[in-house]
Formats: C-alpha cells, structure tokens, sequence
C-alpha cells in the first residue's frame, strides 16, 4: 500500500496537468468556455419544470430546485463515467510510448468533470433566491453526498474502462444505460410515487438516488433517512474498491488490446 501511495504522490504533478488539460479541451474552441456550465443547468430545469410541471400538475415553488439538485448531480456522473469509461483508448498513443501509471487517465477525467461540477453549484444560489428556500443546519447533508458522489463515479469510471479496452461497445450500451439510470433516480418526479408501489427497490437500492436524496436533503432543508448514509456510505466505497481492483488486474494487458 506504501508503495502505491509513493506512486500516486510522485505522479500527482502529472494528474494535475491531465486535469488540467481534460478543461482546457472541453472547452476549446468554445466562445462561452466554462460560462455554459452555469448556463446549460439552468435551460435544462426550465424545460423539465415546464414539461413535467405541467404534466403532473405541478405549481411548486420548490419544484425548480427539486429538479435542479438531481440534474446536477446525474450530470456530473453521467459525464464522469463516460470520459472515464473511454480514457484508456482516447490515451492508447501516449500509454504505448511513455510509462505512466494508468489510473491517472480515467482519475484526471473524472476529476476534471468533479472541478465542472463544483462550478455548476453555483447557480443553485439562482435558484434558491428564485424558489425561497434558505439554507438551514441541515446543509451539512451536502459534504457526504458529495464525497460518495465522487467515490462512487470513479469506481464505476474504473470498471467501465476496464470493459471498454476489452468490449469496445460497451461506450454504447453504458449510454443507454444512463437513461435508465436518470430514470430511476427520482430526478424530475417525487420518490413517493415509486416508493408506494412494488419497485420501490428500484429507488432503495439505486446508490446514484441516494446520494441525490442526500444531496436535496442539505439543499433543500430535510433530514435524509439513515438508509442513505448507511446504504450509500457502503455501497460507493464497495464500487471504488471493486472498479479498483479489477482495473489493478487487468491494466497489464491494456497494451495487448488497444
């Protein structure tokens, strides 16, 4: 373990320009650069407040924050897992030439959409004006989640990168599977309507939902359920340290197949 930890730190530097590097190509040739990361949220809640506002009848002052503390936090996932999942092959020229250790690929992209995210944060100030919601004790909900969001996305990004070397198509089935994914995290309806029915479990043991739950509990100002501490807590370190161990034991034979 000592090892790997002298590793990491002599290689952070490298991290930190791989970081560095994955904001500066997002952005390229971009006139709006990182300004669209408080934009984009912001256009994405008004549709889905006007499509399914209206459609379950919705008038909420809430409902835009609601909608928004979800969204963002898919978002980042979505976003990280699919960089991640495609950043050994995107790398294959650089990885074939110089010895790098290579977590750094899937880490510096999950990290570099974490920076993003932390970004987009600030346009729930927006929207908590708008709705008139004002923070409470309850905020330190959002530290957790936030930290299980980030376990949970890179351990997920390290498996999906470890399939992709192999199973070049699963970059597309991970994509359908994001849809199921939004769907079953609660993000534009309420969680009681699936909770009542008899696929609750498909929200009750959905790791991604609870951190959201987490998320909107700080913001928001209401006490999440144990569960979600307890269940999410265990559950996104169990899927870092499954993601990491399949990475370790595959990674050297990524040259045999990129």
């Amino acid at each position: 373990m000592i090892k790997y930890i002298k590793g990491f730190l002599r290689y952070r530097f490298l991290l930190g320009e791989l970081v560095k590097k994955g904001i500066k190509l997002k952005y390229r040739r971009s006139y709006l650069g990182i300004v669209w990361s408080l934009i984009e949220p912001i256009l994405t809640t008004i549709v889905l407040v006007a499509v399914f506002g209206t459609l379950f009848n919705n008038t909420e002052k809430t409902y835009p924050l609601y909608i928004i503390c979800g969204r963002l936090i898919y978002s980042f996932f979505s976003a990280g897992t699919k960089a991640a999942s495609s950043s050994i092959r995107r790398n294959a020229s650089m990885i074939q030439k110089v010895y790098v250790p290579k977590y750094l690929y899937p880490l510096a992209d999950v990290l570099f959409n974490y920076l993003i995210f932390f970004i987009s944060l600030a346009v729930l100030i927006l929207i908590m004006i708008y709705s008139r919601t004002a923070p409470t004790l309850l905020i330190w909900q959002v530290i957790p989640a936030l930290i299980f969001l980030l376990l949970l996305t890179t351990g997920v990004g390290l498996f999906l990168c470890t399939l992709t070397v192999y199973f070049r198509d699963m970059e597309y089935l991970w994509n359908v599977s994001l849809m199921l994914i939004m769907y079953m995290s609660a993000i534009f309806y309420y969680p009681e309507r699936i909770m009542n029915s008899g696929v609750s479990w498909l929200l009750k043991y959905n790791p991604l939902f609870c951190v959201i739950d987490m998320f909107r509990g700080g913001v928001m100002g209401y006490q999440a359920s144990m569960w979600d501490f307890g269940y999410c807590g265990v559950s996104c370190v169990a899927v870092l340290v499954v993601g990491t161990y399949i990475f370790w034991k595959k990674q050297d034979d990524f040259l045999l197949h990129l």
